[in-house]
């Protein structure tokens, strides 16, 4: 799903009912009706609703939403915070339709009236206010409106943005300059802005509602997507009656030294986890009892060891064979950085046609050779954490942070890969530099292995576009991955919490994740967070 600006939501709007023939009226009511929606379903026991609009077109939806929650049976109030005759457009029109209790606020003294007072002690607050036009800071009326909202108690939707946010803004520090409301759930229409992915605007669900622009209207020059379940809907759909496990791909998992067999373990199963047909791992032979052990379905292949117990780089005529016939080679997980074994991994990334899927010390193996990584003609994905990134850029972990976009763009378009820059949004940047940004997630997968689970199910899910290997269908399944590993990680939360969650957690997650991203590809809204 694109990621627009606030003035490209402008054009998009301009379009739909310049070129496409759709009133923007049908518009301001769609989004009313998609709010609506979300207050009566997300929170079914409030009773009585208080609508707080500015006189914009922000206001105007939220008028069509208190009249659609009005209808439901729920009590409604409509604060208006400005004088009627300010109305203008839609706005005025959708308040003539208005059939509900008003009260109309014009000046900051006026807010605190008895009358006042009493709306704000509803059950649930519509935030009307203002919408992603807006640049901070709210100075004045609107800002002690807002003050006087975020100081209620009950939960707050959002129509669009939270009042008083910059809907173009690319961290949460630039989205939140003066005061913002406070928000429980954000709805918004037809394409989220920056600030809803990056701006931390809410810790419940953000929902994107489609009100009737056809996708042709929807341009971007961010050149930045959100990944949601419907992007892979496809992967993930249920499989024919005379599936066999040869339609699924072969993962071949090369990793693992002596204290580090779990790590190339668990990619693995995690690659089997993903829906690949097959998983070998091959790794040295003295831990290779380790890796057997962890789970049976994984099969596993020796490897000639070095003293310190990892890969010898006279493994490589080996594994080269063992290559053959396979869908995707994972390579990395607790390899180690013996520099023997190093010597073999660039050996190997250099000589195979393979795809591959290349992490952690994988990717250390070319800090200070970056130039020697290439995907020019062959699939080649990476997923380093910001540690990584900068060692294979060239530059400092603060460096990267500050600039995650830019740094994997250079990088994937310099080295003609797939790069997966891990981290709160995770990013997957393919060579033409369209970033897809990942939502799920959580601090609690911060632990050791996590890493490790992410690069079995890159290669799993690379694995099962085997009878189509277009870049688009490779994209798509990286994207897969990204976002189940971090739902996957969602669904866990709640049963083990922040500060227990271990990797492995996660493999008991993912049936969850498929079946939550299954339905989740057919539902009205897209929605993310919470």
């Amino acid at each position: 799903m694109k990621i627009v600006t606030a003035a490209e939501m402008r054009g998009i709007d301009r379009a739909t009912s310049e070129r496409f023939g759709v009133p923007s009226l049908t518009l301001m009511e769609n989004a009313g009706i998609a709010v609506a929606d979300h207050a009566l379903s997300h929170y079914k026991d409030a009773r009585n609703i208080v609508v707080i609009c500015g006189k914009g077109n922000n206001g105007g939806d939220g008028f069509v939403a208190a009249r659609h929650v009005h209808a439901s049976g729920k009590r409604v109030q409509v604060i208006l915070l400005a004088d009627p005759d300010e109305l203008k457009g839609d706005a005025a029109e959708m308040y003539k339709k208005l059939s509900v209790p008003l009260l109309i606020i014009r000046s900051s003294a006026e807010l605190t009236s008895e009358r006042a007072r009493s709306v704000f002690s509803a059950d649930l607050y519509i935030d009307a206010i203002l919408g992603t036009g807006f640049k901070p800071p709210v100075e004045g009326f609107y800002a002690h409106a807002i003050a006087a909202l975020n100081a209620a108690k009950a939960p707050v939707v959002a129509v669009d943005i939270p009042s008083g946010a910059d809907s173009d803004a690319m961290t949460a520090d630039d989205a939140k300059q003066g005061v913002v409301a406070r928000s429980d759930s954000i709805v918004t229409f037809t394409a989220p802005r920056p600030a809803h992915i990056f701006g931390s605007l809410t810790d419940g669900p953000t929902c994107v509602a489609g009100i009737g622009s056809p996708e042709e209207a929807i341009v971007s020059s961010l050149r930045l997507n959100v990944i949601t379940a419907r992007d892979f809907a496809l992967l993930i759909d249920k499989r024919p009656a005379d599936s066999n496990k040869g339609l699924y791909g072969h993962v071949l998992v090369i990793g693992g030294s002596f204290g580090k067999a779990g790590a190339a373990a668990m990619a693995g199963v995690s690659a089997l986890r993903s829906g690949a047909g097959l998983s070998t791992v091959a790794t040295p032979k003295s831990v290779l009892p380790t890796v057997a052990g962890f789970h049976p379905e994984v099969m596993t292949e020796p490897l000639a060891e070095t003293e310190a117990g990892t890969i010898a780089a006279s493994a490589i005529e080996h594994i080269e064979e063992l290559a053959k016939g396979k869908s995707v080679l994972a390579i990395g997980p607790g390899i180690s950085r013996v520099p023997d074994t190093s010597a073999f991994v660039r050996s190997l990334v250099e000589r195979s046609s393979v795809p591959i899927v290349l992490d952690a010390d994988g990717l250390n193996a070319f800090e200070g050779r970056a130039e020697e990584l290439n995907g020019h003609g062959r699939t080649l994905a990476i997923t380093p954490h910001p540690g990584e990134m900068a060692r294979l850029a060239g530059c400092s972990i603060p460096d990267v942070q500050k600039d995650r976009i830019g740094v994997a763009r250079k990088f994937a378009r310099e080295h003609e890969l797939i790069v997966v820059l891990k981290g709160n949004r995770t990013l997957v940047v393919p060579p033409d530099g369209e970033v897809w940004v990942n939502t799920t997630g959580n601090p609690g997968m911060s632990t050791g292995g996590t890493g490790d689970i992410l690069t079995g199910m890159v290669a799993g899910m690379i694995a099962q576009t085997k009878a189509l290997q277009t870049p688009d269908a490779i994209l798509r399944a990286v994207c897969a991955a990204v976002h189940l590993h971090g739902l996957a990680g969602d669904l866990m939360l709640a049963e083990v919490g922040e500060h227990a969650m271990v990797a492995t957690d996660l493999l008991g997650g993912l049936p969850r994740a498929f079946a939550r991203a299954e339905r989740a590809a057919h539902e009205k809204f897209v929605c993310w967070g919470g």
